[in-house]
């Protein structure tokens, strides 16, 4: 009888970038003969993948490592934060390993030297898309590491370092393992993918029987001939991205635009030292969607940042008023240890940004709901995500998973979960939408 396999624990926090390193990490554990315990308490090894990102991230990381202790005792941390393993050797002293993120064989190493793998090749499979943390349908795609933006509120080039983008053709290939394997979306993302093969000078690669640039329209090309759901996320708003509304226009490309624009006042994006005009974006956004009236658009913001006054967020109450843009996130500005922003001038007090903050999401909310509201009477293609009593639960192409809304369909519970269904909109609320399944044409 051959010996059990070693079981490994592991704990991914953080955003999809991080995710998609734990997915490496397990992919290789599992090529190796390890199993995957969904408790702690079952493993012999726990693997944290943490996140270091702001303070509540940081202290997320901490406790988490913490619980794998208290749980196994054995635990290896990876991640953003292990590029500051003081922070954890101060809290936990008795961590087996630390390394930094994208350290795929320093974290495996320390497996091996802590839980040496017992492989049996008759019996050990592995799926050829590797191992997924998300639901089988839909898959995040990791085009390139680092960032060559120096935000004065981010730290991530001092984790992950400049821009390094992966060869175009080894990208589709791994699309390709994606879509074979059933994936009906994949969601395109890095620290900035319209930046993606600027440093590789747009070398070409083969795929497909043709050469294809490593850029971002190219990339957005040949990923729109997989003939599933392409989704693009972390899109800086620059000049050739222009280049991609045509291929939403045609169906190959998702009309969604994830743009982190962080903020409107052209005083405080220099500050933050953001490669953006305000004004600049709004006629490029009624430019886009002059062209392609379906366009969404989800961005981030961030409030309270040192120097800003009542006139630069009234300017971006303003700018938001203006752009209408679908989906929006904020977030108080916190201090990152790390980051330049700590030395500005002008700290917003906490009370003064929690206000802000509130009168900003109120904005987005209001523009939500209205936006939403147009779309009753509508038919929609949704990718069915769940099932729940005698609704399906579901996304349309304006909604990313776990960030953006649903939509609930009424008698969906024969749906089956991954696949796509035609629907038409009922009700809104401000983020979700109601909808029944369209009626069959008869031919």
């Amino acid at each position: 009888m051959p010996p059990r396999a070693p079981r490994i624990g592991f704990a991914s926090l953080g955003c999809p970038k991080a995710l998609v390193d734990s997915e490496r990490i397990l992919t290789q554990l599992r090529a190796e003969g390890y199993e995957t315990a969904a408790q702690y308490a079952d493993a012999d090894l726990v693997v944290v993948n943490t996140c270091g990102f702001i303070t509540a991230a940081v202290e997320e990381s901490l406790e988490t490592i913490g619980e794998a202790l208290a749980e196994n005792g054995k635990v290896i941390v990876t991640g953003c934060l292990g590029a500051q393993p003081e922070k954890i050797l101060a809290r936990h002293p008795n961590v087996l390993a630390i390394s930094g993120p994208q350290a795929y064989e320093s974290v495996v190493g320390a497996v091996h030297a802590h839980l040496p793998p017992v492989h049996d090749p008759f019996l050990d499979l592995l799926p050829p898309q590797g191992v997924k943390l998300t639901p089988r349908h839909y898959a995040y795609l990791k085009i390139s590491e680092g960032c060559n933006h120096r935000c004065t509120f981010c730290i991530i080039p001092s984790m992950r370092g400049d821009l390094v983008s992966r060869e175009i053709a080894d990208v589709l290939r791994e699309a390709e393992r994606l879509a074979k394997a059933g994936v009906r979306e994949l969601l395109v993302i890095s620290q900035d993918t319209s930046a993606y093969g600027v440093d590789l000078r747009h070398a070409s690669g083969e795929w497909g029987g043709r050469s294809r640039k490593a850029s971002f329209e190219g990339l957005a090309e040949a990923l729109g001939e997989l003939g599933i759901w392409i989704r693009l996320h972390y899109v800086y708003p620059y000049p050739h991205v222009d280049r991609v509304i045509p291929l939403m226009a045609e169906g190959r490309v998702l009309p969604y635009l994830d743009i982190p624009f962080q903020h409107a006042s052209t005083r405080v994006l220099r500050r933050m030292k953001r490669p953006a005009s305000s004004a600049n974006t709004l006629e490029r956004i009624r430019r886009w969607r002059a062209d392609l009236p379906d366009l969404t658009l989800r961005s981030t913001f961030i409030v309270g940042f040192p120097g800003e006054t009542d006139d630069d967020f009234e300017e971006l109450l303003d700018w938001l008023g203006e752009a209408q843009l679908d989906r929006v996130g904020c977030f108080p500005y916190s201090p990152v240890e790390g980051a330049a922003a700590n030395a500005l001038a002008g700290a917003v007090p906490e009370e003064l940004k929690q206000e802000r903050h509130a009168r900003f999401m109120e904005r987005a909310a209001q523009i939500s709901a209205k936006r939403l509201a147009e779309k009753k009477g509508r038919k929609l293609r949704v990718l069915v995500d769940a099932v729940e009593g005698d609704f399906a639960i579901a996304r349309s192409e304006a909604d990313a998973p776990e960030i953006d809304g649903i939509v609930r369909i009424r008698g969906g519970a024969k749906l089956p979960v991954g696949e796509f269904a035609d629907v038409v909109v009922t009700g809104a609320d401000t983020y979700d939408l109601e909808a029944k399944l369209a009626p069959k044409v008869r031919g």
